[in-house]
């Protein structure tokens, strides 16, 4: 990449980041990881997105590929060339879900 490149590319905000996130649905809902409550923070670090994830339990069996598709989605963004995800283990209830997720939830018969 050039200086110029450089300086015209344009930094990617935390807000961004999270915005591409709803385009990650829960592999057993079809509702967004952000609407579910389950990332729990997205902070920009350059061009490393610095995501915290939690899951609704400790044996969810799709927490790899959940990794992958969060992971695959912010590497499609222009300003982001790398990401790291710390799961933490804050405790997941229904109160995190999103009024969005919620109506979302009940549409398909889970709320």
């Amino acid at each position: 990449m050039t200086e110029a490149e450089k300086v015209t590319k344009k930094a990617v905000t935390a807000e961004e980041a999270r915005d591409a996130l709803r385009d990650v649905l829960d592999p057993e809902y079809p509702i967004s990881l952000v609407d579910l409550g389950l990332i729990r923070g997205v902070k920009m670090v350059g061009e490393k997105a610095e995501i915290k994830l939690t899951y609704t339990c400790m044996g969810c069996p799709a927490m790899d590929m959940i990794q992958e598709d969060i992971e695959e989605r912010l590497l499609q963004v222009d300003g982001i060339s790398e990401v790291d995800i710390e799961v933490v283990w804050d405790t997941w209830s229904r109160k995190d879900i999103t009024p969005l997720g919620k109506k979302q939830l009940k549409g398909v018969g889970v709320v």
